[in-house]
């Protein structure tokens, strides 16, 4: 687990206003849900032979002896709240979240064991089109940002009934195979056999080319809405590739899933991944709801943004330097008062000479500085130099401070 120190923040505060934006002119709206919450909805949810339940959950018992588990995705969470609240009543939701997510596996580059997602879900929605939208609006958000190296992975995991039927199939064709298998799939034959297909054992992947396809298991009516979903975007111009091998790794998807994945991340290329998961509000205890989503890792998408040009903080438009105590009590009334005014202002406290206080002022990055001092605080004036610019001094009454600022802001600032 990491801290994000404040030169890091600005791109993450940056990416999180770029999604508000996105989820706003879709009509998402947010939700927000606890980060602790009871382990038996992670199991029931996401299902108890995933990798997520077995091996990563940080799980203990609280003082009244109840099973806790800090969240390690989203999607359980909020099908809870919908569940809880009643959401479903008053029709379809829209809804996005975000926040820190907890999972205890190996820390590399892009991922701790506290992370942090933005994810989408669209709760009620049985259409293919609505499968496209929430794709197109990941790959809007993603290209907004200016990740490049794109690349949009497809693939249709059918219905119960489609993957019950396949299931027998790949589950027969593994037994066979067995030996050949590396040991963590060995394990997964009978417990998880669709996560095999996912394995990243080099000669297991190789093996897995004569495995039998998932495509082939498809009923014709969820070939057709597959086929539905490739036309939504085809018309829509966002190319795609279609992997029989991806499955995603909890069980609660079916038909539609997908991955973003992006050429600038190396071997951990998943940028942002979800799909249709039509089952998982009558198993948490709702009504029958088809649902698709999806969610982003920030830490990921932050450490291949910042491959790019560093964002800069928000420029300070005024710092106010004051030395004397009439001064220096006169300070943070200005301050504030241009604050208020919507204007970015930091206050120095330090009561050092002069010199100092200039020399801060012009490393924070500001414009403008309000010079005070005993003689501008006995007349309730302040001085406004420019920073940036050979422009002269002005003296001001304290009232005329944010129209004078407002009027050098506008001012392309001059040599």
């Amino acid at each position: 687990m990491v801290d994000l120190l404040p030169e890091h923040t600005p791109l993450w505060q940056r990416v999180e206003s770029t999604a508000r934006g996105h989820f706003r002119r879709a009509a998402i709206q947010e939700i927000r849900t606890p980060l602790l919450e009871v382990t038996e909805l992670f199991a029931r949810g996401i299902g108890e032979a995933t990798d997520v339940v077995g091996k990563e959950m940080y799980t203990f018992l609280d003082r009244g002896e109840r099973s806790c588990t800090l969240r390690p995705e989203g999607t359980a969470s909020v099908v809870r709240a919908v569940i809880q609240h009643g959401l479903l009543s008053q029709g379809p939701q829209r809804l996005w979240y975000g926040g820190p997510m907890f999972r205890y596996e190996r820390p590399q580059a892009g991922r701790q064991r506290q992370f942090h997602q933005i994810g989408l879900e669209l709760l009620g929605f049985a259409d293919a089109r609505s499968d496209v939208e929430a794709i197109v609006i990941a790959w809007d958000l993603l290209a907004d940002l200016g990740v490049g190296g794109l690349a949009l992975e497809l693939n249709s995991l059918g219905s119960a009934d489609d993957r019950a039927r396949y299931r027998e199939q790949l589950v027969a064709w593994l037994e066979v195979h067995r030996h050949q298998l590396d040991a963590d799939s060995q394990a997964r034959i009978h417990a998880n056999p669709l996560r095999v297909l996912d394995s990243k054992h080099p000669d297991t992947q190789v093996l897995l080319a004569g495995a039998p396809a998932l495509a082939d298991a498809l009923s014709e009516e969820s070939q057709e809405r597959f086929a539905q979903v490739q036309a939504g975007l085809d018309a829509l111009e966002i190319p795609f590739v279609l992997n029989p091998r991806l499955v995603r790794g909890l069980d609660y998807y079916s038909h539609t899933a997908f991955e973003i994945t992006s050429s600038q991340l190396g071997a951990q290329a998943t940028v942002c991944g979800g799909g249709r998961y039509d089952g998982l509000v009558q198993q948490l205890g709702g009504p029958a709801t088809p649902a698709v989503g999806w969610a982003l890792g920030m830490e990921r998408l932050v450490l291949l943004l910042s491959q790019g040009a560093a964002v800069p903080a928000q420029p300070l438009d005024l710092y106010v330097v004051s030395r004397g105590a009439a001064a220096e009590a006169l300070a943070l009334p200005a301050a504030r008062l241009c604050r208020r005014a919507g204007l970015a202002v930091e206050c120095d406290a330090s009561g050092a000479a002069f010199g100092k206080q200039f020399k801060r002022a012009d490393r924070s990055g500001a414009r403008f500085a309000a010079v005070i001092g005993d003689a501008e605080a006995a007349e309730q004036v302040v001085v406004l130099k420019d920073l940036r610019s050979d422009r002269p001094e002005q003296r001001l009454p304290l009232a005329e401070l944010v129209g004078a600022l407002r009027a050098g802001l506008e001012a392309p600032p001059r040599a």
